[in-house]
């Protein structure tokens, strides 16, 4: 078992590359059309960690939408794997703010939900998706359904839900923000832990400049009218990495950095939409 987990995290590490050329995206249509994001290019290695970082309306959410297969750019070109993205697929899972599940059905029936719609017989999916439930710190709680388990608990259903799918690429759309300080600080310290053992790409969008620092590799930093990429910075804290860093003095070095570049976007209310961690 041991030696197939190594495999699968080394199968994991050489898949999910991700290449943006020159995206543009505008969203409305006639007199309200605008564009959202303005010839954007980037390239993500696999099993690189990249958060998008940026005030409310820099094109974050749309440019992950555009990943997930779920917005056409209107240029450009978006690809995993040299593949281009067309459409959804459960090779590009995603994780929204808020969670997605069947309120009438179970955490483990949530999370078996795929490979069901895939045909695995019911005694292998259900055994997948109790060890997915397992890895996400729910051992005990596979029988409660949605509304009885806490915010923070059915994000980590939805985690689960995604990562049984086994996604090349795993886009996460502020997915802790509507959560506590302290259960978000968990979830962080929750998504670290299985991202140590998947290193599936991951694209993450936040606004929140400690949450970025402390997860990713890299920060694309984007500003906004019409959205773009002002700047993008490498994270070189070592890993696996813990929540002690948020104290260090290089962690608050960077942080500083970021704020900078934030109060340099004179046009939109950055440093009033930035929420620090805790």
């Amino acid at each position: 078992m041991a030696a197939l987990k190594t495999k699968q995290r080394n199968l994991r590490a050489t898949t999910g590359r991700v290449e943006a050329e020159h995206v543009s995206i505008r969203l409305g249509g006639g007199s309200t059309a605008f564009e959202a994001v303005s010839d954007v290019s980037f390239d993500i290695s696999p099993g690189e960690f990249v958060c998008l970082l940026g005030p409310s309306g820099c094109g974050k959410s749309t440019l992950l939408g555009a990943l997930a297969g779920h917005i056409t750019p209107l240029s450009g070109r978006l690809s995993l794997d040299d593949l281009p993205v067309k459409g959804p697929h459960p090779e590009r899972g995603i994780v929204f703010q808020h969670h997605t599940l069947f309120p009438w059905k179970s955490a483990r029936d949530n999370v078996a939900f795929g490979p069901k719609m895939r045909g695995v017989g019911r005694a292998e999916r259900e055994r997948e998706a109790d060890r997915m439930l397992d890895l996400v710190g729910l051992n005990g709680f596979a029988d409660r359904y949605p509304g009885q388990l806490s915010g923070g608990m059915q994000q980590r259903v939805e985690i689960a839900r995604v990562l049984i799918n086994q996604p090349r690429l795993l886009l996460m759309d502020e997915p802790f923000g509507a959560l506590d300080a302290l259960t978000r600080l968990r979830m962080q310290e929750l998504l670290l832990d299985v991202w140590e053992q998947f290193r599936t790409t991951i694209v993450f969008v936040t606004h929140d400049i400690d949450e970025a620092l402390l997860l990713s590799d890299r920060i694309i930093v984007m500003q906004a009218q019409p959205g773009r990429i002002h700047e993008e910075i490498n994270v070189a804290f070592e890993r696996p990495r813990t929540t002690d860093i948020i104290a260090s003095r290089e962690f608050l070095r960077l942080k500083q950095r970021f704020l900078q570049l934030l109060r340099s976007d004179r046009r939109g209310d950055t440093l009033a939409r930035l929420s620090p961690l805790g």
